[in-house]
């Protein structure tokens, strides 16, 4: 079976989790409004494999090393969405040369201190600030066209919450 999703970026997501059971969600730096909480999630590389890239983006974006990282499960198959009509160019203009994006989304047992995450480790910025949460709360906080995703995602990890 070949790419159902040939016209979406490749991306990697990342969930961590605390000993409590709790995620990381950060607010995002670059946008304004009710809806502005996500996961570290970025593209992957040619040729990157999809766990070294979510690896990759938790330092990026958060400062976590990938030996504060011990793996708890994936989501082996794609979950995709499709950037909406008119959304605001960004910078990178990446996002206008897909459809939307397809993502491999990874679990991982976050073992270092709170004080380690750094928001600054790789610019540009991604969040503003983070908090931990508890999963189930996360996909009504997250924008609309990347919901469905995230919900998926948060039955695909609860028992990892647990």
């Amino acid at each position: 079976m070949g790419d159902p999703y040939p016209q979406h970026r490749a991306n990697a997501g990342v969930v961590m989790f605390n000993a409590d059971g709790l995620v990381w969600i950060g607010r995002r730096a670059d946008v304004d409004g009710p809806h502005i909480w996500q996961f570290p999630q970025g593209g992957m590389d040619a040729g990157e494999d999809a766990e070294a890239a979510a690896r990759r983006e938790a330092f990026e974006e958060t400062g976590a090393r990938s030996d504060q990282l011990v793996l708890l499960g994936s989501i082996d198959h794609w979950l995709a969405y499709d950037f909406p009509p008119g959304l605001p160019p960004r910078p990178d203009q990446k996002r206008y040369k897909w459809k939307g994006q397809k993502q491999r989304w990874f679990a991982f047992r976050y073992t270092g201190r709170d004080a380690d995450f750094d928001l600054t480790a790789v610019p540009p910025q991604e969040f503003a600030e983070w908090r931990w949460e508890k999963l189930e709360n996360v996909p009504p906080l997250i924008i609309g066209w990347k919901r469905s995703v995230y919900e998926d995602v948060a039955a695909a990890f609860a028992r990892f919450a647990r």
